[in-house]
């Protein structure tokens, strides 16, 4: 019989052990961590940089937001032993279709994205190759990561890279000398004039988005497969979600306290990072400029990790189950299908293509417009099978969740207005 306290291995669905759940932590830090992408940093980066500590509230309320999205969905696996995709199943048809269409498409495009953000910081500290073969380097080696390692030794290099860019980033916040007191004022929500949408997107960008739904395939990778571990999957998800929400705080803080006094703007997509990277090297000179390219480097590696694994996860029992329509009890094994393989496949060779050539107007469109509508899509369809019948009575949602949830719905329902709105104009 297995030892009870050996917490290195996955454990069947019995019961989790009475004590020592903090050594269980994992797979919400695998979410976090792949959710918080170099976008983000530039996101939270410019929020800083333009506003102050003003909308500092804003990324304490987004992470909240994010822990019960991230929960909810692990909840719908424990609770019914299934998967977030067979509870849309149950909604309809047309579920599947939005899903099939969206995965695809998403993927294409983001795995160009997840390569040259990952190049940018590994081309300015080995400028011995040009961007596009970093990215590729990137790609490749990621891609071979994920096909031949088991969910054991991937969750332990998350969590290496988390600790890197967590320790790096937050050892920059308190080398500027944050502003205490400037810092609890933007803990009172305010909104600065022009920064509605900044503080939306603050609130709902910053932690994930189809990566949510990959959350309870990880909790289920780790041997979490029951009721009995809905305790252990609350405290790994509220843990996780904590140190990222301190880590995008601490990014407000360099924005604030480096670019915002300054008055200094930074580039357009994830190359502000690049401009930061300088900044830090006339203030503090070329360590701290090599350390911060070092866990720049770490966040991006952790999103394509964690995208490689997650969303190939997803697609592996999208196949399986929906498309060709095989019963399955569990879903353990995915990770060794032909399909979680192709879905590798797919985020890593077709979109060396967009790397050469840039991305097809026509296709950003659609990318942009179907990945608009997807947190909508998981806020609103959680609050709907969370409250329904196919959830054991004790496990559906109460006020506080259904709360949260419904905020999340309003605030994401607000975002993608806004950018169908910009796509069109």
């Amino acid at each position: 019989m297995a030892d009870m306290n050996d917490h290195s291995k996955p454990r069947d669905a019995g019961m989790p052990p009475r004590t020592g759940h903090w050594k269980l932590i994992g797979p919400g830090i695998v979410a976090a961590a792949t959710g918080v992408g170099a976008g983000d940093l530039v996101a939270t980066l410019i929020a800083g940089s333009r506003f102050g500590y003003a909308l500092l509230w804003a990324a304490v309320i987004g992470c909240i937001v994010k822990i019960a999205l991230a929960e909810g969905a692990a909840r719908y696996h424990l609770a019914t032993g299934t998967t977030m995709l067979d509870g849309w199943r149950s909604l309809g048809r047309w579920t599947s279709w939005y899903f099939g269409i969206y995965i695809l498409i998403w993927g294409f495009v983001y795995g160009a994205t997840a390569m040259s953000a990952t190049a940018l910081p590994l081309a300015a500290l080995f400028p011995f190759l040009p961007l596009w073969g970093w990215a590729i380097i990137s790609g490749l080696v990621c891609a071979g990561f994920v096909w031949a390692n088991k969910y054991e030794v991937f969750e332990s290099t998350m969590k290496v890279l988390i600790g890197l860019m967590f320790l790096i980033v937050v050892g920059v916040a308190l080398l500027v000398v944050p502003d205490v007191g400037a810092a609890l004022t933007g803990l009172i929500p305010t909104v600065p004039p022009g920064a509605t949408i900044y503080t939306l997107g603050l609130i709902g960008g910053v932690g994930g988005t189809i990566t949510m739904a990959a959350y309870g395939y990880w909790v289920n990778a780790k041997g979490w497969r029951s009721p009995a571990w809905m305790g252990v999957m609350r405290l790994d998800n509220r843990v996780s979600y904590a140190v990222t929400g301190i880590f995008v705080i601490a990014m407000l803080v360099i924005g604030a306290e480096m670019l915002y006094s300054a008055q200094i703007a930074l580039s357009s997509g994830d190359r502000g990072l690049l401009d930061l990277d300088e900044v830090l090297r006339d203030r503090f000179g070329p360590i701290v400029s090599k350390l911060f390219l070092i866990g720049f480097c770490a966040t991006a590696l952790s999103s394509i990790l964690g995208v490689w694994h997650g969303v190939s996860l997803l697609f592996a029992d999208f196949w399986r189950n929906h498309v060709k329509g095989e019963v399955a009890d569990t879903r353990e094994g995915l990770d060794r299908t032909p399909a979680f393989r192709f879905f590798i496949f797919w985020l890593t060779i077709p979109p060396m293509v967009l790397l050469a050539f840039g991305r097809p107007f026509a296709l950003v469109v659609l990318y942009g417009a179907l990945g608009a509508f997807f947190m909508p899509f998981l806020a609103l369809t959680l609050i709907w099978l969370l409250n329904s019948s196919r959830v054991p009575k004790e496990w559906r949602s109460g006020w506080l969740s259904n709360g949260l949830l419904g905020i999340a719905a309003a605030l994401f329902v607000v975002l993608c207005l806004n950018e169908i709105w910009g796509l069109l104009s």
